[in-house]
């Protein structure tokens, strides 16, 4: 079945059919005219002979009258007969077999076509059957003429010449077995030539096939070869130069679709694209980030689903119904995301929308602590001038009677004056850190002896409340690479801050270690821990956790802000665990190779 659907099958069956018909009509026109032409020919010569054999018979009369007959019966062939009648009682017979059989006179006398050679004096011919011996019709059909005679007195004779019409249809069955077999022969050549000649056609157009299959499965480096130059050696080099230019076409877009996807992938806006539906179609790592947070809040089981946020659908349905850019905001665990969809077109038509997704948290932070910059300046700024401007106007009015209670209001003004200038040196480390200007003075440092000096200076302040203060160093190394002061700095203000807040008779522990990335330390303490709603903030500026309870022994809440950049500047991180009543842990991480 696979090859009568093939080309090759169906170009051989329609050159094979087309010829056979056309072998057909003419078998049949030349059958039909070679029987024609076998009678008429036959007709024809019976004619002349039949009018040489009058002319002879009429050229010997009387006495010659026998040499005439018999030159006649000379001029007659095997398969001729002839008699000849002078009357009805006068006739002569040509001569032959044994099993030759004679016509009845009186059936030439009495039969109405024959008769009218001897009425009418004109030449007759005719097909018949013509009775034996015994007068029964016998079924061969015989070509009979008769021709008249003139060499007679009382009345004209007739020559009649008859002759079966087998011996014409032995001639015909032969001829039309040559026809046949030459036309046999033919449809055996065209069998072959129509097969050859379809392969050939075909043989590229299946290489076209078998190359149209490889360029389907992205082998665009596939040719057809040239083997002709003719419409198939045309239609391959089309291909050739077709697979050619979709080998470059695929590239182009390859490239396009990469330099596309770069661009997504390095936005720093979330990119989500619609189709006309609202099912997603494109998605950036920013988009799907911003996905990922509202799949959580949401409660969904698997990140893998079409959900969309119900605001961002609205902003969508929005933008493709009014053809207008929409702008919306939403909220999810703690950030906020501004969403711009805008309508895509194709040519006049709306084939979807594209939502830009951007983070404002920051941006909101920024405008937040900005606005609790300018509270917590003004609040840490406050108490000190109010104090500093009280006890200024006690001096000044003389309120303070005795040397010790001046000296001790003066002690009061300079304690307050040092605490502005701590504020106010603070604010300016932590500007210069967070806009770049930080220098960091790398040196090997000595950890064991280095960690052991900063723990000195914090002797006198843990012995006077009681304080345990341990240090716990895991590393074969003897020295590290980082900035001194700048992490002593850290150390300091992590340990200070611990002994602040922890109650008398408690432990803190400094831990340290290194590995092949770099130096971990941390700074654990005993003390009643810090709420949960409270630990992202410790590391921004002016952040105070329980603002009642440590008025007085409080710093500016400056301290962790600047050794989180100090940190930052070093490439590091720092973080803190706490839970309430079972203490707080500061730890942060150096690596290897600052520079």
């Amino acid at each position: 079945m696979m090859f009568w659907r093939s080309v090759v099958g169906k170009l051989w069956i329609t050159i094979l059919l087309l010829v056979s018909f056309v072998l057909f009509i003419l078998t049949v026109m030349l059958m039909e005219f070679f029987e024609n032409y076998h009678i008429n020919e036959t007709r024809r010569g019976m004619t002349n002979t039949a009018e040489k054999i009058a002319r002879v018979l009429e050229d010997h009369p009387g006495q010659e009258q026998q040499l005439g007959i018999e030159i006649a019966w000379e001029m007659v062939d095997d398969d001729s007969r002839v008699t000849i009648v002078k009357d009805k009682n006068t006739y002569f017979y040509s001569p032959g077999g044994e099993d030759t059989t004679h016509v009845p006179i009186s059936f030439f006398m009495n039969d109405d076509d024959l008769s009218a050679v001897f009425k009418n004096d004109q030449t007759v011919d005719m097909i018949t059957s013509m009775p034996g011996v015994s007068n029964e019709v016998d079924d061969t059909q015989y070509l009979m003429i008769g021709v008249p005679l003139h060499q007679f007195e009382n009345e004209n004779g007739a020559v009649f010449i008859y002759q079966s019409l087998e011996v014409m249809e032995e001639t015909t069955r032969l001829t039309t077995k040559f026809i046949l077999l030459a036309a046999g022969v033919a449809i055996v050549l065209t069998t072959i030539f129509a097969f050859f000649l379809s392969t050939r056609i075909t043989a590229p157009l299946r290489k076209m096939r078998e190359a149209a299959f490889e360029v389907a499965r992205g082998k665009f480096d596939t040719k057809v070869p040239i083997l002709t130059h003719d419409e198939i050696g045309e239609l391959a080099t089309a291909f050739n130069q077709m697979g050619r230019q979709l080998k470059f076409n695929m590239n182009a877009l390859s490239q396009e679709k990469e330099q596309l996807t770069s661009i997504l992938s390095s936005m720093a806006d979330g990119v989500i694209t619609f189709n006309r539906d609202g099912t997603i179609l494109i998605t950036n790592p920013p988009a799907e980030v911003f996905l990922r947070y509202w799949y959580y809040e949401q409660g969904l089981a698997s990140e893998n689903t079409d959900a969309v946020p119900s605001e961002v659908m609205e902003l969508f349905q929005l933008a493709v119904n009014t053809e207008k850019e929409q702008v919306g905001e939403i909220a999810a665990q703690g950030r906020t995301w501004v969403i711009i969809v805008s309508p895509l077109y194709n040519k006049r038509f709306i084939r979807g929308a594209v939502a830009v997704v951007r983070d404002m948290t920051e941006e909101r932070k920024l405008d937040k602590m900005r606005e609790d910059f300018i509270a917590n300046v003004s609040h840490e700024l406050r108490t000190p001038i109010s104090m500093m401007q009280g006890y200024s106007e006690a001096i000044v009015d003389d309120i303070a009677q005795t040397d010790e209670e001046k000296k001790e209001m003066a002690k009061v003004i300079y304690d307050e004056s040092l605490r502005m200038g701590r504020l106010v040196n603070e604010l300016l480390d932590l500007a210069r850190m967070e806009a770049g200007h930080i220098l960091l003075n790398l040196e090997n440092v000595e950890i064991n002896p280095y960690v052991n000096r900063i723990i000195r200076k914090f002797h006198g302040l843990v012995k006077e409340k009681g304080i345990e203060l341990s240090v716990q160093f895991d590393s074969e190394e003897r020295d590290f690479r980082f900035d001194p002061d700048r992490i002593e700095q850290v150390l300091t203000n992590l340990i200070d801050n611990a002994i602040r807040h922890v109650p008398d008779s408690a432990s803190i522990v400094i831990k340290g270690r290194t590995d092949e990335r770099g130096i971990y330390f941390e700074v654990s303490d005993q003390g009643p821990g810090i709420p949960e709603e409270d630990l992202p903030f410790l590391f921004e500026r002016f952040y105070k956790g329980d603002k009642s309870r440590t008025r007085g022994v409080s710093g500016t809440g400056l301290g962790l802000a600047i050794a989180k950049n100090i940190i930052d500047a070093h490439r590091g991180n720092i973080s803190v665990k706490s839970k309430l009543g079972q203490g707080t842990t500061f730890s942060f991480f150096i690596p290897r190779n600052i520079e």
